[in-house]
């Protein structure tokens, strides 16, 4: 008998077979996480923000420096010197304000006492310039070129004195405007480290550990424009406790600014102590040589107040820096009201919170 291969093949018994039931349905897909593009936006703005601060502020600053009123004086007491003195200034169109002085002693202590940018003496078939480039570097720069003109007009050669030079290891005269960057980084770069801890500390230890770091940031600023560079070379002391109170107040700020501004207190410490505290401190360029809006800033803000009591130390120790270190002291007082009135707020918050909490507790107590 012939048989088939479908005649071999196994067939399903009725036992066997599946039903499926079509009250069934699948599973749904999973939801996928928002992607949160209203956060990332908010959060971009931070180095947007960054950006547009520091490129208003820097080139606004120094991009295009100008002398404006200058205090310069030309030697001499005769009606010949003012008259020079006079037409000195009405051709400077406002970059200069000219005087006389008596003689070339006056001149050289004008000078050191920074009371003048530069003096000019005509004698003996030659020009002297008197310059402090201990002063500014930039200014006494600007200085020579001018009165270079002037000589030159006058057919005389010029011939430089400066009155208080820069120190060997700080040949541009800018090594003390980098040291308060460093100091100016650390203090508020410390600041947002240590607001994330002081939830769990009481005020006092909070005042207390705001001013170890500064005296950490100003051990180290000191020691490496000290003994490392040699920038530094003498008033060590004088020195440290200046940079300890300005690096205090700029971290006593940013602990009482974090609890209100979160993530934001970075770049206002930033706007506040790079963008406005750098441009305005005449490091680079003195406020004669800015806008006057950098000029007003230069007038009371901390950097330009440490910076100038710093170069007083360094390079004039005759002069008194009593005015510059009661402007870094009053800068003490708003970050210490800020630290007190946030913690104030930060208590009062947490005790709110407990006695909600224990309401709620005693109310679903009730329920049960």
């Amino acid at each position: 008998m012939l048989m088939t291969l479908t005649d071999t093949a196994p067939r399903p018994s009725s036992d066997s077979t599946q039903t499926v039931s079509v009250d069934a349905k699948p599973s749904p897909a999973p939801k996928r996480a928002p992607l949160g593009w209203g956060k990332l936006a908010l959060t971009m703005l931070i180095p947007f923000f960054l950006c547009a601060i520091m490129g208003l502020f820097y080139l606004g600053a120094f991009h295009a420096p100008s002398p404006h009123n200058v205090q310069v004086a030309v030697v001499g007491g005769s009606a010949q010197s003012k008259v020079f003195a006079q037409t000195l200034q009405d051709e400077s169109d406002g970059a200069l304000g000219v005087r006389t002085v008596a003689d070339a002693a006056q001149a050289r202590k004008l000078v050191g006492q920074r009371e003048l940018a530069a003096a000019y003496e005509t004698g003996n078939g030659t020009a002297t310039l008197y310059i402090s480039s201990a002063a500014s570097e930039t200014s006494a720069n600007i200085a020579q070129k001018i009165f270079m003109d002037v000589a030159y007009e006058q057919d005389l050669p010029l011939r430089i004195e400066d009155v208080v030079p820069t120190g060997a290891q700080d040949t541009t005269g800018q090594g003390l405007f980098f040291l308060l960057v460093a100091l100016s980084i650390g203090g508020y770069a410390s600041a947002v480290p240590l607001a994330g801890f002081m939830g769990k500390v009481k005020l006092p230890v909070r005042l207390f550990l705001a001013a170890v770091a500064a005296a950490v940031v100003a051990t180290i600023a000191v020691i490496i424009a000290g003994p490392v560079y040699g920038i530094i070379e003498s008033r060590f002391t004088g020195i440290w406790l200046t940079s300890w109170v300005y690096a205090a107040g700029i971290t006593l700020l940013g602990l009482g600014l974090h609890p209100l501004l979160r993530h934001w207190t970075t770049p206002v410490l930033t706007l506040c102590f790079v963008a406005l505290n750098f441009t305005s401190s005449g490091g680079i360029f003195q406020p004669q040589m800015q806008p006057g809006f950098y000029g007003a800033l230069n007038s009371f803000w901390n950097g330009a107040g440490w910076l100038h009591a710093v170069q007083t130390l360094v390079y004039f120790p005759e002069q008194s820096i009593s005015i510059d270190i009661l402007r870094l002291l009053l800068w003490l007082i708003p970050g210490i009201l800020l630290v007190i009135l946030t913690h104030a707020w930060s208590v009062h918050r947490t005790r709110i919170a407990n006695e909600h909490a224990a309401i709620q507790d005693v109310e679903e107590a009730v329920a049960a």
